[in-house]
């Protein structure tokens, strides 16, 4: 679990580091620009430690480049701002393949509702696809404060109270289906 949340901070960094910049200084140049620094450091950081670096962690620089490019040419913050939407429909996408959550449950939920874990993965991809849909509607605002809050409370906040939602559904399941195959 604990490199699981490393990969996501590492492939988010540059989100991470322009937030912070942006909301200790106030100037989107400024942040956008150490998010573009912060991102290639990160990378020549990986490749001196002989890291191999993953599809995510070369589409996030490439995107942190072009959209922080174009919001420093255009003195627009829209295109940075829409930089974490692109990185949801990554995911959204690939967690539409069939049974990609069966992979990260403990055995006796595979076992017992693995139909359930199928339509729970589905789930999760249309949260990805509306958290995306919502990161683009804040980011075209303009507004950074609420940009600043969409990002790190409600995306974060949606994904903590879904994962809630599904422990307590699993763990209701898994409890029913075993009650019921004692019965029989």
């Amino acid at each position: 679990m604990k490199d699981v949340f490393r990969r996501l901070v590492s492939d988010f960094l540059s989100t991470i580091v322009f937030l912070v910049i942006y909301l200790a200084t106030d100037n989107v140049i400024l942040a956008t620009l150490v998010a573009i620094l912060g991102a290639i450091g990160q990378v020549v950081w990986s490749r001196i430690k002989g890291q191999t670096l993953g599809y995510m962690t070369w589409a996030s620089l490439g995107l942190v480049i072009v959209l922080g490019g174009a919001t420093l040419l255009t003195h627009d913050p829209r295109f940075v701002l829409a930089k974490p939407a692109i990185g949801h429909v990554a995911i959204g996408i690939i967690m539409l393949k069939r049974g990609w959550m069966l992979r990260y449950l403990p055995a006796i939920v595979t076992e017992t509702i693995p139909e359930y874990v199928t339509v729970a993965g589905y789930a999760w991809a249309a949260l990805m696809f509306a958290l995306a849909a919502g990161t683009v509607a804040v980011a075209m605002t303009g507004d950074m404060k609420l940009w600043a809050f969409y990002i790190s409370v409600v995306l974060i906040g949606a994904k903590i109270l879904a994962f809630a939602i599904q422990y307590v559904a699993f763990r209701l399941l898994v409890g029913s289906r075993m009650r019921a195959a004692a019965r029989a």
